[in-house]
């Protein structure tokens, strides 16, 4: 369950990444297409846990990788941008998201 500043800081957020990995997303996993799903933040609003679509999809257990090894620096960025809205910045942890391919997967098996 989760609070409604929870859900607002979330939202914000999501917004955010989603901008800076439009931006800068190609260059970091090598031209792939880097999309936020969803972003779920802890009660205390000192983690969040950021989903990430990345297509093509191979290889996504590296770029997901790729991307949390510049945890910090995507960090300092957020504080930048949103230092108006947001006392703290939480602290990103990154999971690959693998529901289009959990989707493609169910789509196939009931074409066959």
């Amino acid at each position: 369950m989760t609070s409604t500043r929870q859900h607002k800081v979330s939202k914000l957020l999501l917004k955010e990444l989603a901008d800076y990995f439009q931006r800068h997303g190609s260059s970091i996993v090598g031209g792939k297409m880097v999309s936020v799903t969803v972003v779920r933040i802890s009660p205390d609003l000192g983690v969040a846990k950021v989903y990430l679509s990345i297509f093509p999809s191979k290889d996504l257990e590296g770029a997901v990788q790729s991307i949390s090894d510049l945890a910090p620096m995507i960090r300092n960025e957020m504080g930048k941008r949103l230092r108006n809205q947001l006392r703290h910045i939480p602290e990103f942890i990154f999971y690959p998201d693998d529901s289009l391919d959990y989707i493609n997967n169910i789509e196939n098996l009931l074409n066959d």
